[in-house]
């Protein structure tokens, strides 16, 4: 697939009059061009929020096969090479315009910025892979069949291309506007995300995964280079003065979930939206392919619940972890009405509890143990209207693809890793982030336990392990968990069985909601009961759940939502890259397989 990728995709002439040698003419030519790549590269809101579903933070059961080893070199049949070829013909031909010094180089820095993004996400999924950085000549084998670069030197042209943009991306308003542009510091933002990336990565992993081999010296010490370069990308924005933290303590209990649902993020939220996905209700530019509010409420999707060893990592308001306020482990056998009080205000933005409502207050949800097997539902992403909850309703929330607390998050964490996060650097990053949350800032002297026991008692350096907490809660459902949980090498946890709340007894209705009504109940012997949700488990014989849904103690516990899968799950080194695809290193010899595939 690697010859008929690059001959059809980096070698192809486009038949849309975009891409001819005419079309570059002016500045107007160029926004077209490079908007173009925005909606291109943009993911929808389902696909961006999708990406942590399979995580540890999640209950779901997806990527089956990726996880119990059915998933070979034949599964992974293609990678598209397309956008590739969009932006190196755009580099090629942009200089044809006319156009004033300073514009030029914007929209050049725009070019290099998406081949950086496409080079990211080969490197995070395949590792080492061909870089190209002009359009293939159909007659060149040499470059069509030639052999992967390394790692580190594909990670090398991706840090010089952000390089590139960050130096010559204009910073001026013009491209802030609804931060739905490629600007100076959307350049900057995504340098530091994959700087920390790339530095966590090198320190972590002990083996390139693409090779099975020892990092060599210098690539290990290349490690420490991207973690200066994160913090100085982060400075920089930090230092710009142009972006902060939302937060008015008035409007603490709101304002979390209103970043996700406003009706207008681009035009209120620019404060903190670096960069953004601009659904627009004028311009009928909206996820009606995909309701958000259908895919958060309905049943039949039934993909998205939180796993409660993840609930257990949001602190209580004042600032003590949820679990010292038990012995041992006995926290497992915390009812939901505990496990929501005095917590983390960002607890009851990001899923059901107690006293959740919608439509401007009118109407009580609790959670719904059909849909969300674990009993933590989300609502992070829900829309506050009921009226737009069909699968085909018009939605118009907008999408943050990055926001300014993660640079304060990753500018401690590449500190914290260099062990020079300090008490000072703590305040001006991690404490903000809290206490938009209500949360009391507590600089860790002592590592959490319960966080060692997390991240399987590898880590034990408190700082690191209160921001990957911080991390963890504030970017959930963002599209980040995935590649947090692969640079840390902390694979184990993909695959690490998920739990949910707590059930005191089966056959027994349950008031989840706190209001004095039964809302739920979990049973071996029902499928459904009117008025309530009903969460079918197998037990003492009972199997009615085909998914292997139980209890930790049987007719009393912790939900184990699809036990008769997860108990299949496996992890191995290979599983931190896909492989290079079959079809493509069965015709091109010049294709080295990842290591362990």
């Amino acid at each position: 697939m690697l010859a008929t990728a690059c001959q059809d995709f980096l070698t192809k002439e486009n038949p849309n009059s975009i891409e001819s040698e005419y079309f570059f003419k002016d500045e107007t030519s160029l926004s077209i061009y490079s908007n173009s790549m925005i909606r291109t590269w943009m993911p929808a809101i389902i696909d961006f929020i999708n990406g942590d579903r399979y995580t540890d933070t999640h209950g779901w059961d997806g990527l089956y096969n990726f996880y119990t080893d059915k998933y070979d070199v034949g599964d992974m049949t293609s990678w598209s090479w397309s956008f590739l070829r969009t932006v190196n013909y755009y580099l090629e031909h942009m200089g044809d315009a006319v156009v004033d010094e300073d514009v030029h180089n914007h929209y050049e820095g725009v070019g290099h910025f998406f081949r950086a993004l496409f080079y990211i996400g080969k490197v995070q999924q395949i590792g080492a892979c061909p870089f190209y950085d002009k359009v293939i000549d159909p007659t060149d084998k040499d470059a069509l069949y030639k052999a992967r670069d390394p790692r580190s030197y594909v990670c090398s042209k991706i840090l010089e291309d952000l390089n590139f943009a960050c130096e010559n991306c204009s910073g001026d308003a013009k491209y802030l506007v609804r931060s739905s542009y490629v600007n100076k510091y959307v350049a900057l933002a995504y340098k530091a995300r994959f700087c920390l990336f790339e530095g966590t990565y090198r320190k972590y992993h002990a083996v390139d995964p693409s090779t099975g081999k020892p990092w060599t010296d210098a690539e290990k010490a290349e490690g420490n280079m991207y973690l200066d370069e994160c913090v100085k990308a982060c400075e920089e924005i930090m230092n710009a003065g142009i972006y902060g933290i939302i937060d008015t303590p008035a409007k603490r209990s709101t304002q979390y979930r209103d970043l996700f649902t406003n009706d207008d993020g681009c035009a209120n939220l620019t404060k903190e939206f670096i960069w953004a996905r601009d659904y627009d209700a004028t311009y009928q530019v909206n996820n009606t392919k995909y309701s958000i509010n259908d895919y958060m409420i309905n049943a039949q999707h039934a993909q998205y619940a939180f796993n409660r060893d993840f609930v257990m990592t949001y602190l209580m308001l004042d600032g003590t972890p949820f679990t010292s306020r038990y012995s041992g482990e006995s926290y497992y056998e915390a009812t939901f009405q505990e496990e929501c009080e005095g917590r983390d205000l960002r607890l009851a933005q990001t899923m059901r509890t107690p006293g959740f409502t919608r439509d401007g207050g009118k109407k009580h949800y609790a959670p719904d143990l059909v849909y969300s097997k674990t009993g933590y539902q989300p609502v992070k992403w829900l829309y506050d209207r009921i009226d737009l909850d069909e699968i085909n309703s018009a939605t118009y929330t907008d999408v943050p693809l990055i926001r300014y607390a993660e640079i304060l998050l990753s500018y401690a964490e590449a500190k914290a890793e260099q062990g020079k996060c300090t008490e000072a650097v703590w305040n001006a990053t991690v404490k903000p982030v809290r206490e938009r949350a209500g949360v009391k800032s507590i600089y860790p002297k002592t590592a959490d336990p319960y966080m060692v026991k997390y991240f399987l008692g590898e880590v034990t350096d408190p700082v690191i392990l209160e921001i990957r907490r911080e991390r963890g809660i504030e970017f959930t459902m963002e599209n980040l968990r995935q590649q947090d949980i692969r640079r840390w090498h902390m694979g184990e946890l993909l695959v690490r069985p998920k739990t949910g709340m707590w059930i005191p007894s089966i056959e027994t209705e349950l008031d989840l909601d706190g209001d004095g009504v039964a809302d739920n109940m979990v049973s071996a012997k029902l499928t459904e009961k009117a008025g309530l949700h009903v969460l079918t488990i197998n037990y003492n014989g009972s199997t009615l759940s085909g998914t292997g849904h139980e209890l930790s103690q049987g007719n009393k516990g912790y939900i184990l939502p699809y036990r008769k899968n997860q108990q299949q799950y496996s992890w191995s080194e290979k599983k931190y890259l896909y492989p290079v695809p079959g079809p493509s290193v069965t015709m091109n010899d010049q294709l080295d397989q990842n290591a362990g595939w």
